[in-house]
This record gives structure tokens, sequence and C-alpha cells, in this order.
């Protein structure tokens, strides 16, 4: 695929909107994470109490993941994207005038996950606009929004400093409302029309294997992704001892990566087949858990090997998106809904563990090798998937008279068949 294919199909305004709302709206789910050293400063509270408060908002995306999806097949995407934008205002409302006890953070935290949903909104909007053949890189061009937690990271510790996190809160409202006014202004609706997802549809999907499938296997890169990136600023000032205020600057490179890379691993599913990408990654987010169990305590190797996997995730991101709308072409805002959802669970699971598990072990070892293991879940479910989902990306490719596209899908069927 080339660059000027992208600009010849589609619609550019309406793929910048899908962007920009993934954006901001990731800037605000991951904004307690950014600011948790201040927080738990404040608050007195325990390693296992900041990384659960971390996690709420992971977790409570996943509930309006699914509610977004839903009414975005329903009334469509813009409408929607519009209204979940004007309600994100709402928690960092409260956060800065009214959040002063951890239970009343908890409260907002739930609804910073509705900024977590921007998913269910913003892939469906860009996907069907796009041609099969090109859905890895419109997908990952609007997913590479997850940069904004670049925006969170680095931002909010600085603006912590110097005038407290309450006003970092407030302060992070002003951007949000000027891409709900670029939102409304340039997106449009795509020409592709669904018919909403009745309550016997949407069983009907959650029968189905391969939306499991696919669940696990965001579970893994995006939760991986979003988890580490509601990680970094906390576990860096715990481990290594890093001033609070520099947190930000330190963890920035990683999450910069893992977002740059998130359409760079779409447009690699797109030209050697979605399927081979994954392995690559699965296989090494293993290793690199492996390693940050066993080194630890250096800081610079530590580095090392999360910049490799941070940079494997946002790739695997951008693969599992190329495979979805190719396998639920017609089911895409629900399924987006869904597996969004599950990519939600991974970040809140992820700290969960490095949590609870350091409070057993001492150790946040004991959390990578856990997140390790789903690693190699992941990597046996996409073994056993790979013969059907290699078909039918075959016979999708020759009914859309796309024989490159074809050739790509069809290798990895022939090695398997070997």
């Amino acid at each position: 695929m080339r660059i000027r294919d992208l600009k010849e199909s589609g619609h550019a305004p309406t793929l910048l909107s899908a962007f920009l709302h993934f954006d901001i709206s990731f800037a605000v789910w991951v904004i307690l994470g950014a600011l948790m050293p201040f927080i738990a400063k404040g608050l007195h509270l325990s390693i296992p109490a900041k990384l659960t408060l971390i996690a709420v908002p992971a977790l409570s995306a996943g509930f309006w993941r699914i509610v977004l999806g839903i009414l975005v097949d329903r009334y469509g995407a813009k409408p929607v994207g519009t209204a979940s934008l004007a309600l994100t205002l709402l928690p960092l409302l409260a956060g800065w005038l009214w959040a002063n006890s951890y239970s009343s953070l908890f409260y907002t935290a739930f609804f910073l996950g509705l900024a977590g949903a921007s998913f269910a909104v913003a892939l469906p909007m860009a996907s069907r606009w796009y041609p099969p053949q090109m859905q890895g890189v419109a997908l990952g061009i609007a997913g590479a929004g997850n940069s904004g937690t670049v925006l969170a990271t680095l931002f909010a510790p600085l603006l912590a400093k110097h005038y407290g996190w309450h006003a970092a809160l407030g302060m992070l409202m002003a951007p949000v409302a000027l891409v709900l006014l670029a939102f409304v202004t340039l997106s449009k609706e795509p020409p592709i029309k669904k018919q909403p997802v009745t309550a016997a549809a949407f069983g009907k999907l959650l029968q189905q294997a391969d939306t499991w499938r696919f669940c696990l296997l965001y579970f893994v890169t995006f939760g991986g992704f979003v988890g580490m990136s509601l990680f970094f600023n906390t576990f860096f000032v715990d481990q290594y001892h890093i001033p609070m205020a520099q947190a930000g600057l330190y963890t920035a490179p990683f999450i910069i990566l893992g977002s740059f890379l998130r359409p760079v691993g779409g447009a690699l599913a797109d030209r050697f087949g979605g399927i081979r990408v994954l392995y690559a990654v699965y296989a090494s987010v293993v290793l690199c858990c492996l390693l940050m169990a066993a080194l630890l305590t250096s800081f610079a190797l530590s580095a090392v090997i999360l910049f490799c996997m941070m940079g494997m995730l946002g790739a695997g991101n951008g693969a599992v998106f190329q495979l979805v709308p190719l396998r639920f072409r017609m089911e895409i805002g629900i399924m987006t809904g869904i597996v969004g959802a599950a990519g939600g669970e991974g970040g809140f699971y992820l700290n969960m563990a490095m949590g609870h598990l350091h409070k057993l072990s001492h150790s946040y070892a004991a959390g990578f090798l856990a997140f390790g293991t789903t690693a190699i879940a992941a990597l046996i479910t996409l073994k056993l998937a790979a013969p059907v989902w290699n078909q039918l990306l075959l016979k999708l490719a020759r009914a859309q008279q796309l024989p490159e596209y074809a050739a790509v899908q069809s290798a990895p069927a022939t090695a398997e068949a070997g």
C-alpha cells in the first residue's frame, strides 16, 4: 500500500478527527496514572492502593466501550463521539473541585473510564471509510491516538509540581474542549450504514469462539500497552527513585514508541499478514517479561527491555485491528467495543497483578512473569486459530478481487498446511 492510496481513499478529515478524539481521550483516561506519585504522597497510599486506583479507569472502560459500541452502531459514530467527549469533561471537573479523598477519587476514576471508551468511536469511524486492504494502516493511524498517553504522562507531573494535582485535572478540560470543537467541525459520518445490533445478534457474537480469541489477543497487546503506560510513573518512582516531577520525562519515550509503532504494525499486517506479525509480537513479549524478572534491579537494562516490549505491544495493537474488521466487517462497531473492552481489562489486570504480587513478594518481578504468562496463552490461541483465519482471509481477498493481498494472506495458510 502506498501513501497515495490512503489519500485517494476514504475521508482524511474524518481520519484526523478519529485520531484527535482518540488522542485527547487517552490523555484523560490515563491522567491518574500520570499524577499518582503526587496523589499517593498527599493521601499516603500503599503500593496496592495506588495501583488499584490507577487500574479503575481501565476496568470501567470495558463497560463504557461496550455501551458506546452499541450506540455507535445504532446512532452513528459522530453523534456518539460528540456526546462522549462532552461527558468526559465532567469527571475532570469533579476531580479538580471535589476529589479530596480516596473514595471520591475512586468514583472519579470510574467515570474517567468513559474517555477510554473512545476506542469504540474512533476505530469504527475510521474503518468504515476505508477498503479491506487498507484497514491495517487506517486503523493504525486512528489508533495512534493512544499517543495521548504521552501528553498526560509528560505534562501532568510538571503541572502538578507547580499548581497541584487537582489543578492539573482541571487544566486538561481546555484541550478536551478544543478537540470537541474540531471533531464536530471536521468529522463526517461513514458511508457504510449499519443496522443497530439487536440483543440476539449481540448474543450470537458472544457465542463465537473468534470473538473471545480476539479478546485475549487484545487483552495482551493493548492491555499491556495501556497497563504499562499507567504503571510506569509509579514504577520508576518506587523502583528506581526517579523524582516525581521527572517521571513523565522518563516514561514518555516508551509510550511514544508504542504509539508510533501501532500504525507501523497495521501497515506490516497489511503487507505480510496480521497473523505473522502477531507471532513475532507475542514471542517477543514473553522473552521481554522473562528478562525483566531476571534483570529488574538494573535501570539501564530494564529500560532497554521495556523499550523493546512497548514497541512490540504497539505493533501488536495495529496487527490485531488489521484482523478484526476483516473477520467481523459488518459488526465492527460492537466488535470494537467488545474487543476494546477486553484490552482495557488487560490494563486493569496488569496493574492489579503488579500491586498485589508486589505485596506478596516485595518485588515487581512476579508481576512481569504473570504478564508473560498471558502472552504465552495468546501465542497458543493464535496458533490454534491461524489455519481457520487464514482460509477466511484468503476467501475475502479473492472475493474483493485483490490478488496481491490474497497472496499475502494465503502464504501463512500454505505454511500451516505444510
